[in-house]
This record gives C-alpha cells, structure tokens and sequence, in this order.
C-alpha cells in the first residue's frame, strides 16, 4: 500500500510517497481503508523535526482521518461502517490501523472530506471553550486566525455552546470565510482591539481563542471582559512566545489558559469518545460543518503543507486517497 512518508525531516518539499506493508491491527485496533486524510500543523512541525514528539525516520504523515471499515477487531464498529479517526501522526497511509477510543462514528450527514476535517480541530476547540475556557451560553467569544482549521471549528463549536463569535483576520477574503462559517463579526487584525471595543460596547469578549500569538498578544489581553479568558492554542504568527505581564491579570481579575489538547486526551481511556459525543448533535443540526478549502491528491501532500507553511489555507485542506 501507499503512505505519505518523512524519511528525512527537512521539510514539506522533502516528503515522499512510498509503498509500504500494511499494518497488522493489534487487539484493540480498527482496520479502516483511508479515503481522506487532514493536512493538520504537526504535520509540517513533524516534516521540519520541530514537533514536541519525534517519531524515529522513516514515518507516516497524517493525524486526522475518514474512511471505511475493513477490520472492526475488538470494536463495537461492523465492517463497512463510515469512521473518523485521529492520532499524532500515522494515519496518511491506504490502511490505518486505528486505536478504538481514537476512532468515531462518520455520522452521514458528513462526507469523508468533511470526516478528515473533524477530529483534531473540532476535538481542540470543543476541549478549549468547555473545558478550558468554561463556556456557557450567551458568552462572546473572539477567534484569531479565523479563517484557518482550528479557527473555523472554534466558531462553529462556540456558536453550537449558544456564543457569540467576532473573527479576526488579515484580509477580506478571510473575513468572508470566517463568516461562512458562522461568525457573528468579522474584523481585520490591523486595529482589531478598538473595533471589538466598538462591537461589544466597550466591555470586551468573554473568551479569546487565540492561535497566533506574536504581537497581538497584549491586546488580545486588553479585549477581555472582567473575568474573561484568553486561551493559549499555538503560536502560528512564529513571532516568538508572548510574555505575560501578570499586573495585567489582576486589573480586569482575567485569565491566561494554555490549551494542550492532544497531550491531555490522549492519555485519558474515554476523553476523547466522550468529546465526540457532545459534538455528534451539533454535527446533525448542522451546525458543525467543516469548510473545506483545497483538495490534493496522494502526491500532492507535500505541496499541501508548503501551501499551509505559506499561510495560502482557508478552512482545512484535505488529500484524497481515493475517489
């Protein structure tokens, strides 16, 4: 069988398709024949050795999935069900083997472009605004790097919790992206603190999600409401690490959160179905629906993550595996 491949880890340009043997499943795996695979960041962090986990060269690319059961092993899964998957590198190959509590039911309403955009992204922003962030309804809730994956799946999964959402990004083609998606507001980074200021009537955001960082660190702080919660998702601006300065905090009695999601859930049995669950009546209502934005085939996966290197993505990208 095909996989994506890092054989040496000195970039996106440097990632292979090879032939591969199949995996062999283990008791508490499932078989699934990969029909679309996610382009996520640690993919392009695992091409470049810059990821926090290093799998030993030669490995697969791919953390999000969909695809079709060939194998339900242990599962409570029949062969030929529709399924969603996760892990932290692995799955960009024909066949997967996939952990079960790794592993959830593609409800149909979802194709498998959209399967293989859910679980990381959809997963990270539901962990963020509930668990982290501490949601409820009625909240007003601000997405950076709104047009991106991770940014696009806040917006949703906020506006499925009964939030408000005001997008920030860098240029009107992404303010209309972020809107599709469901964003209340949309505004552009140049100048963003005062426009939220202007559309909350000067008393700030309940929650800011933010993934970028860098300079607009400070006055994500300052749109905060008394109480309010900036959480700490990434760094995508590569600006450096923002520092906090703690008299901050304690002016407006706010919060800075660090959002770790797949360290956290992936050593916890049930966390994860758990979170898929609370998701599933969001996905039937429609509410949750992943944007999908450029389609690559097998080969093209490498061109992919140059593209998301270059910051050219808009929603989340996909390879198909088949058609």
């Amino acid at each position: 069988m095909r996989a994506v491949q890092v054989v040496t880890p000195t970039g996106p340009a440097d990632v292979v398709v090879r032939e591969v043997d199949a995996p062999t499943p283990g008791p508490h795996d499932v078989l699934v024949e990969v029909h679309s695979v996610g382009v996520s960041f640690p993919d392009l962090l695992l091409s470049r050795g810059e990821y926090q986990m290093k799998p030993e060269p030669p490995f697969n690319l791919g953390v999000d999935f969909a695809g079709v059961v060939l194998d339900p092993g242990s599962s409570d899964f029949t062969t030929g069900q529709r399924v969603a998957g996760v892990a932290g590198w692995g799955n960009a190959a024909e066949i997967v083997a996939s952990p079960k509590i790794w592993t959830f039911p593609l409800p149909d309403a979802m194709s498998f472009d959209e399967g293989a955009a859910l679980p990381m992204n959809y997963l990270t922003a539901q962990f963020a605004l509930k668990d982290r962030g501490g949601i409820a309804e009625g909240d007003t809730v601000l997405v950076h790097g709104a047009a991106g994956g991770v940014g696009t799946a806040t917006i949703q999964v906020a506006k499925g919790y009964g939030a408000r959402t005001i997008a920030v990004v860098s240029t009107p083609a992404k303010a209309q992206v972020a809107r599709d998606a469901g964003a209340d507001e949309a505004v552009l980074v140049e100048g963003f603190r005062d426009a939220v200021k202007g559309l909350t009537g000067g008393r700030g955001v309940d929650i800011v999600l933010d993934v970028v960082g860098g300079d607009l660190f400070t006055d994500s702080l300052r749109c905060l409401a008394e109480q309010g919660r900036l959480l700490v998702v990434g760094f995508a601006a590569g600006q450096g690490i923002p520092e906090v300065k703690v008299n901050r905090l304690l002016l407006g009695n706010i919060d800075v959160r660090g959002v770790g999601w797949g360290a956290y859930a992936m050593t916890r049995q049930d966390f994860m179905q758990q979170q898929w669950r609370e998701l599933v009546p969001m996905i039937e209502t429609g509410v949750i629906k992943p944007p999908i934005g450029a389609t690559y085939d097998l080969e093209g996966f490498g061109q992919a993550l140059i593209d998301m290197a270059d910051r050219k993505t808009l929603g989340k990208s996909v390879v198909r595996f088949r058609a």
